[in-house]
């Protein structure tokens, strides 16, 4: 797998279209970091860490539904293995006016866009979700 964050938010995505409850995906630092950016924004319940039926540590994510609509209406993937996506504290973009986050991998650790810009510090933008 070249792209493990790509994976986690494309499993989100396919999960959140059929109404899943909840979605398995492999176990990392990195994808563990990302969730706790997407826990303390509100766009998931939470996360578990566990074994997976295979034996390898797994993260089960609990998705968050509103009236029956998936909380997460758009996740993408900004910066890629293929072309890499930086940017200062001043350029990192709002995603719909302030209303959706970007998630900025910086030298601070994860987190949300509001947080860097608060912080004074660039990174990587990882993803955007509204």
């Amino acid at each position: 797998m070249n792209d493990p964050i790509a994976d986690m938010l494309t499993r989100i995505r396919n999960s959140q279209m059929r109404g899943k409850s909840t979605v398995m995906t492999p176990a990392s630092k990195l994808r563990a970091w990302v969730l706790d950016v997407l826990a303390d924004e509100g766009y998931i319940r939470g996360y578990e860490k566990m074994t997976g039926a295979d034996g390898h540590p797994a993260i089960e994510i609990s998705l968050k539904y509103y009236e029956g609509e998936p909380v997460i209406r758009e996740l993408k993937r900004v910066s890629k293995p293929g072309r890499r996506v930086y940017m200062g504290s001043n350029d990192i973009p709002q995603v719909r006016q302030g209303l959706g986050v970007s998630i900025v991998s910086t030298s601070k650790g994860v987190m949300s866009d509001a947080n860097a810009r608060n912080a004074n510090i660039g990174g990587e933008v990882l993803c955007t979700v509204f």
